[in-house]
């Protein structure tokens, strides 16, 4: 009924967190570059790899768009019409119960589920890049 929210909220609280961790990579970069020049930030950016701001949008980008389709299929199945209280499970407070069960049920095992996959794909890149930096090919 209400599940996609649960997704929503962790894709807001990864939104805004990223964008802080842009911000501190941002300055950290701007602080190599005025002391070593372009050279020492592409080395700093070879040795950290991926950056940590990247992969939170990642995860971000998954949440937003299980949300969306979430949302979508409830409102195609008259769970969440255009007007107030926008949730019909919020009409009657046994609906409401049972769609709170929903939520910290349903919802939050989505959610879970999202955020260990999108774990595991940055473990894989990572993986990737540091077998690349390993390969003779690119020491060539």
């Amino acid at each position: 009924m209400a599940c996609f929210l649960v997704g929503a909220a962790e894709a807001i609280v990864v939104t805004v967190a990223s964008k802080a961790i842009k911000a501190s990579e941002s300055k950290k970069e701007l602080a190599v570059r005025s002391k070593g020049g372009e050279k020492a930030v592409d080395a700093l950016r070879e040795k950290q790899g991926i950056p940590w701001s990247r992969k939170l949008m990642w995860l971000a980008y998954l949440l937003w768009g299980g949300a969306f389709l979430l949302a979508y299929e409830h409102v195609w199945h008259g769970e969440v019409v255009p007007w107030f209280p926008f949730l019909t499970a919020m009409n009657d407070p046994g609906d409401t119960a049972e769609m709170l069960h929903e939520m910290s049920t349903v919802g939050v095992t989505m959610a879970v589920i999202v955020t260990v996959v999108w774990a595991l794909l940055c473990v894989a890149a990572d993986l990737i890049l540091k077998r690349r930096a390993n390969s003779p090919l690119e020491n060539a």
